[in-house]
């Protein structure tokens, strides 16, 4: 059985399914949740991002972060300075995902 639900943004009645499915996509990636577990409560620089990830390359890294700020899930400060200096938040849609990694970490934990 296949259930229903009203898009929130467009008021368009939507399948549950493909809500999942979109969901899945966005947060999908080997390091999306880290990227947004890490600024869940800061802001950070991208070369913090880059040392408390070890093992992400800086393309995989600057993709990702791209990928992110598209989807609205981080908000891209840059300064106009020399070194140059960006700035990554979390913004509103972004939190909207920390409850998932939350429970993440709760069935991660059950599997030790």
């Amino acid at each position: 059985m296949m259930t229903e639900k009203q898009n929130q943004t467009n008021g368009e009645i939507v399948p549950t399914q493909l809500i999942i499915k979109r969901a899945v996509e966005v947060i999908c990636g080997k390091w999306r949740l880290s990227i947004i577990h890490l600024l869940r409560n800061e802001t950070l620089r991208y070369g913090e991002i880059k040392r408390l990830i070890p093992g992400i390359s800086e393309k995989v890294l600057v993709h990702e972060l791209k990928q992110l700020v598209e989807l609205g899930m981080l908000e891209k400060k840059s300064y106009g300075e020399i070194p140059p200096r960006v700035e990554y938040t979390l913004t509103e849609k972004g939190r909207t995902v920390v409850p998932v990694i939350d429970l993440l970490e709760e069935v991660g934990q059950a599997f030790l």
